[in-house]
This record gives structure tokens, C-alpha cells and sequence, in this order.
């Protein structure tokens, strides 16, 4: 494209939120345009490392994700509808006046053509919902799409579409209770804050997404519950990343993945990884006696020194792109961007995830048809061995992945993106 745009781009200073806008960062700047980056200090040479120019957070909007339990120690044990109500009152919500104080001023000293913000940055809600001139604001849909609609249980509850007038019926009570039940001290702590920024609060904060000049969520349809009420502003471009040449090196035991045994991946990805008796040693205990080969990834992490059944392989890192056209089941805990990657290759699914925006990632994947969601952010070995075994033997998670996938290989990617923000930009200047 030859308009050249000047960006602000905002993230919560957390791994899994910052990498895939630092993708984004990385396309937008090698396309010739001018970037500006609003997150936490812990991720500043990741930011200038991409080509932008950092701008830092307030301290008090300010954290280390590398342990968030030590860094919000009150969300230690909690999973579930109340795991979702700590993390964003504390993690995502408290810091947002910060936020919109550093967008504000962001935006005074050098305006933007447009500002980018991911879906938990919640300094836009409160600039969304303020009156007065503003830059556009896009939405950067790197969780599963969580706008009100008819047709959707509320997002945070983990609940499938049911279709039909009771399923609307189902939809409007589960609304009605999350909103002045579940998440009701959360929605009056969000109007407060909307507030006392001098904003008045439209619908619910979780929606918030909705508010936002245009919401480019990083999916395919298939992957995403219908909404016969959409706005057009939601556009599915596909995934942020998709597979690339790894330069990552292959392990010593490589060779063993020869064919001869079906291979199991296990990993809980590169953030929720600290604790691996959540899913990867349930997983390494259930497959022990399994004719497979169980190769975990610990995201980085030290591989504990340990005895390990024979037919585990482990490394910190793995080479995806060489790996997964070789596995027949990827265990995960949910991660968006992980899931992408297995169906990207037609990988069936086996998940484990409550927290965070897992609850809804695992769901998709049991909606969708392309694994099997064991409802637990900590399952038995046993239940894990029993997925993966049916996961193996009924060939429609394949099917369903593979068909998935070939909908993320035809989609546009970052490309899609640039295209609506270069035609948001040029729908508002022709406007004023």
C-alpha cells in the first residue's frame, strides 16, 4: 500500500497480549508506516526491536507479567466466572484512568492517524465512551470475540451458542444475570471510572469492543460463534501469525519422530506455564502407557531434571513449523494464537483452560468440532489419556481442523488489517 499512516498502538504490558500486536507493530512498520507504542517498560526493546518508538506506561498502570501471581497475589486459586471478575477488576480495569491519561497525552503531543488497542486495554473504554474529537480507534481482536448479541451467551461464562428462540431466550436470562449478578460490581466499578473521565457508560464494559471505529478480529468465521446482529465494523482478517521457517534447533531427539508412533504435543504455551501439574504432568502421567510419542514444549521454561516416562521428549522450544505437519493431537490450555497454529496445519485439539480468556478459547473448540474442551484448568491423567485416545481414533476433529485451517490459509492476515485501517483513515478525512 503507498498511504502512509501514523499509528499509536496500545497494549497491557502482558506476554500474550503484546506479542501479537508486536507482530502487528512489525507488519505495519516494514509497510511503510510510522508506529508509536504505549505499553509497560519490561517490553521496550521488544517494542524498538519491531521498529517503533516506545512510549511508557504509568506506574501505576505499570507491572511484571512474568508472575502475575506474585504480582496479584489475591488471584492465586481463583478460576472460573471468579478467576475472570480478578483479573479484570485488577490486572485490566484499576489501571485504565493511567492509561487514558498516557493516551491523552500520546495523542495531544504528536496526533495519530489512528490509535490500534487490544481488546483488554480498558484506557479505550473510558476514551470510547468520553464525548469530543478523537482519533479513530480500532480494535485489535486478539481474544474471541466478546460483543453483546442476541444470538451469545455473555462472554466470560464459557457457554455455546444455542440456536433457535429458546437459545435467544437462554441468552437475554444469562445476560441479565452476568450483568447484575456474576459481573455487576464489575460493570458499576467500570461506570465509575467512565465517570469520572467525564464519559457516560454504553452497555456493558465487556462490549466495549463494539464502541471502537472498527474491531478487526484475528480469526476466520468458522472459528467464531454466528451473530445475525454483527456490525459491519467486526472484520475477520484470520490470525495474526501464521507458520514461518523457525530457526529454533532441533533437539537431540529429533529422529524419533520417524512415523512410527502416533505424536502427542503438550505445552501450556509461553505465559500460563509456571505450574506445569496443571496440564503438561497430568498429560506426561495419563500418556505414560499409551503407544504414542508425547512431545512437550515448556514455552521457555527450564526443563525440570527428572525421571520421565519413555515415551516423553521435551524441550524448552520446538520448531512449529517442522513439528506440527508431524502431530495427531495438540493438548493445550487454550491459548488463542496456539490454537491457531494446530488448525492451521489441520491438528486436532484436546484443551484445558479456565482463566483468563481461555474459558471462551476452549469452548470455541469444542463448538467448532476440532478437539474436545475437558473443562478444567487442571484435569486428571486419566481424562487427559481419554481425549487424546478419542481425539486419535474418531476422525471429525481432523476433518473439522483441516477444514478450519484451509479457511485461515485463504484469509487476508495483517494484510486485512492494513486495508481497513488505510480505508478508516481515508472514510474519516474525507468526512470532516
Amino acid at each position: 500500500m503507498t498511504t502512509s499512516l501514523d499509528l499509536l498502538v496500545c497494549s497491557t504490558p502482558v506476554h500474550g497480549h503484546i506479542a501479537p500486536l508486536v507482530a502487528v507493530t512489525r507488519h505495519l512498520v516494514a509497510s511503510g508506516h510510522r508506529v508509536r507504542f504505549l505499553t509497560g517498560a519490561r517490553y521496550r526493546e521488544t517494542v524498538e526491536a519491531a521498529g517503533a518508538e516506545w512510549l511508557p506506561l504509568p506506574a501505576e498502570a505499570d507491572y511484571d507479567d512474568r508472575d502475575m501471581d506474585a504480582a496479584f497475589p489475591g488471584r492465586v486459586g481463583l478460576s472460573g466466572p471468579a478467576g475472570i471478575r480478578y483479573d479484570l477488576r485488577e490486572i485490566f480495569l484499576r489501571p485504565a484512568p493511567a492509561q487514558l491519561a498516557a493516551l491523552d497525552a500520546a495523542i495531544a503531543h504528536d496526533r495519530p492517524d489512528a490509535v490500534l488497542v487490544e481488546s483488554l486495554f480498558m484506557g479505550a473504554l473510558l476514551l470510547l465512551c468520553r464525548p469530543g474529537d478523537r482519533p479513530p480507534v480500532v480494535n485489535l481482536g486478539i481474544v474471541p470475540l466478546g460483543i453483546a448479541s442476541r444470538d451469545t451467551a455473555p462472554f466470560g461464562l464459557g457457554i455455546p451458542p444455542k440456536p433457535g428462540a429458546g437459545g435467544r431466550m437462554r441468552n437475554a436470562m444469562l445476560s441479565f444475570v452476568a450483568e447484575k449478578v456474576i459481573f455487576g460490581a464489575l460493570q458499576r466499578y467500570a461506570r465509575e471510572l467512565v465517570t469520572q473521565a467525564g464519559g457516560r457508560m454504553r452497555g456493558g464494559f465487556m462490549g466495549s469492543a463494539a464502541l471502537a471505529d472498527a474491531l478487526v478480529q484475528f480469526t476466520v468465521p468458522s472459528f467464531e460463534y454466528p451473530r445475525s446482529d454483527l456490525p459491519e465494523t467486526v472484520h475477520f482478517v484470520g490470525p495474526v501469525s501464521r507458520t514461518t521457517p523457525s530457526t529454533t534447533p532441533l533437539p537431540e531427539w529429533w529422529g524419533d519422530l520417524d512415523g512410527t508412533r502416533p505424536v502427542v504435543h503438550v505445552t501450556q504455551g509461553t505465559v500460563a506455564n509456571t505450574d506445569f501439574g496443571e496440564l503438561i504432568d497430568p498429560a506426561i502421567t495419563g500418556l505414560a502407557g499409551e503407544d504414542v510419542l508425547v512431545v512437550v514444549s515448556t514455552g521457555g521454561r527450564e526443563v525440570p531434571l527428572r525421571d520421565y516416562p519413555a515415551n516423553v521428549r521435551i524441550a524448552p522450544y520446538l520448531p512449529y513449523d517442522r513439528l506440527l505437519p508431524l502431530v495427531d493431537v495438540y493438548v493445550t490450555n487454550g491459548g488463542y494464537g496456539g490454537v491457531h497454529y494446530a488448525m492451521e496445519h489441520g491438528v486436532p485439539l484436546v484443551t484445558a483452560g479456565l482463566t483468563e480468556d481461555k474459558i471462551e478459547v476452549t469452548a470455541r473448540v469444542a463448538w467448532s468440532g476440532v478437539g474436545i474442551d475437558l473443562h478444567s484448568d487442571r484435569p486428571t491423567p486419566e481424562q487427559v489419556r481419554d481425549a487424546v485416545r478419542c481425539v486419535i481414533v474418531e476422525p471429525s476433529f481432523r476433518e473439522r481442523s483441516a477444514a478450519i485451517g484451509r479457511d485461515i490459509i485463504a484469509s487476508p492476515g495483517l494484510a486485512g488489517l492494513e486495508s481497513v485501517l488505510v480505508e478508516l483513515v481515508a472514510s474519516r478525512s474525507a468526512a470532516r
